[in-house]
Formats: structure tokens, sequence, C-alpha cells
């Protein structure tokens, strides 16, 4: 099943503000993504629907298996890019934005060989 890229950044955000707090909730999501609570609720209960996260009587929001493996596979790609971006010149906020863009649209084979390409380069500046 393909995921939407929309769900895809709900997840990476999730996962994010999981590792920075240890907790998260809605209000949260709407804080990091600037996006109205109406907006949020929606999307969480699509994410609730598809199996992807789960929420407690307190309302804190915490990834189920598959939908940690899609937020762990969509950080990496994200960290990844951006980090060839700026190994190539472009400053880190233009990378990150435009990492956010590519991370989505690019092939898991293209990413694999980038990925190969970057740290093997990196490896040699070690």
């Amino acid at each position: 099943m393909k995921i939407l890229e929309a769900a895809e950044n709900y997840l990476e955000i999730i996962l994010i503000e999981l590792e920075k707090h240890g907790r998260v909730r809605s209000i949260d999501i709407c804080n990091a993504l600037n996006y109205a609570k109406p907006t949020i609720s929606v999307m969480m209960k699509q994410l609730r629907e598809n199996g992807y996260v789960e929420m407690d009587h307190d309302g804190y929001i915490t990834l189920t298996d598959i939908g940690s493996g899609i937020a762990k596979k969509i950080y990496e790609r994200h960290q990844v890019l951006a980090s060839f971006l700026m190994g190539i010149g472009v400053d880190e906020e233009t990378a990150y934005k435009g990492a956010g863009k590519i991370e989505h649209d690019l092939s898991e084979t293209s990413f694999e060989m980038l990925k190969k390409h970057y740290q093997k380069g990196t490896q040699a500046l070690s």
C-alpha cells in the first residue's frame, strides 16, 4: 500500500517529537507543523485507522511498528539528502527544505545509490 506524502510527513514529525520529548500529543504536532488543530485531528484519525499510530486515553500518540518503520525511513532519507545537499554547498535551511521535497519522490534504488555514494565520499574525508 502506498502511503501519502502528507502521512509520511506526519509520521516523521511524530518520530522527531518523540525523540526530542519522549512523548507527543496532537498539540505538539500543531506547533511543529504550524497547522490548525482540526487539520491535525483529521490526519490523526486517518493515521489511527490505517494502523500507523495509537493514541491513549490521555491523548499521547505512539507509533505502531508499521508507523515507526515508515517514519524512520523518511527521517533517514531527509537527513541523508540534506547532508548530501549541504556537502555540495547548499545552505542548511535550503538543504532541509529541498530534502523534504525530494525524500518522497526519489526511488528506493536511487536513494540507496545516492546514500552509498555520499557515505563513500564522507569516509574518504575521514
